[in-house]
């Protein structure tokens, strides 16, 4: 499992995300303080907060490097360590 912060401060930017979300076969969660959100889901992004940077989770590290790569515009940070609790 990787973990990745990025901003998705505009509609085209969830709109690119989900884009790239989608092709991935793993599963991806979208966490924003309490909440966790289906990262393919451009529905579930828009019922969290989106103004501040948010936590994604990648379930399968060899999608994670495509994940990274594919969404490098909107990384805040390129990796978090740690789990979900502290995420």
């Amino acid at each position: 499992m990787k973990f990745y912060q990025v901003t998705l401060n505009s509609i085209d930017s969830v709109k690119k995300f989900v884009d790239v979300t989608t092709v991935l076969r793993c599963d991806i969660d979208v966490l924003s303080g309490r909440y966790v959100v289906d990262g393919k889901s451009i529905m579930a992004l828009f019922s969290i907060d989106l103004n501040r940077p948010v936590t994604v989770r990648v379930h399968d590290d060899e999608e994670g490097v495509l994940f990274q790569k594919n969404v490098a515009p909107f990384l805040t940070v390129k990796e978090v360590q740690g789990d979900a609790e502290e995420a």
